[in-house]
């Protein structure tokens, strides 16, 4: 019955600490230092952090309380979702930060493009983390991806 409280919080916590030292994360993955003085310039890091959070949580959610269904309640369908949830946030990221630095006149397609695929694995992990915050109120999706 812990569980079910302290998983909440945890995930809770971990994804607001994700987005609050979002500049310090991303820069320790150090991209080509015009790339990261233009991030940090435009203070777009806790955006994109907002952005990669909400696309770990959202499907999360969506998952264990909208869909919900029996038959959807396999862990190759929980696989499904997260793989939607890891393309569908950096696919997002990348689409606006083309945009922007286009929009500046710069062409930095090829750092967003590493930028988008190292956030594939933060999603990745904000997913999980959503999902074992979330389950277990689930009606009947509780027990996926792995048993209680």
């Amino acid at each position: 019955m812990m569980k079910n409280i302290i998983f909440p919080i945890a995930g809770g916590i971990l994804s607001l600490l994700f987005v609050l030292f979002a500049p310090q994360l991303y820069e320790a993955l150090y991209y080509e230092r015009a790339f990261s003085n233009e991030l940090y310039n435009l203070s777009v890091y806790r955006l994109l952090a907002f952005v990669t959070v909400c696309f770990g949580w959202v499907p999360a959610f969506t998952y264990y309380y909208l869909v919900n269904s029996v038959s959807f309640s396999r862990w190759y369908h929980w696989l499904i979702m997260l793989g939607v949830a890891s393309v569908a946030g950096p696919v997002f990221i990348f689409v606006s930060l083309v945009g922007i630095f286009m929009e500046l006149g710069y062409d930095f397609t090829g750092q967003i493009a590493s930028f988008c695929l190292a956030d594939v694995f933060v999603t990745a992990v904000l997913f999980v983390i959503a999902s074992f915050s979330i389950r277990w109120w689930s009606s009947n999706c509780r027990h996926t991806p792995i048993p209680e």
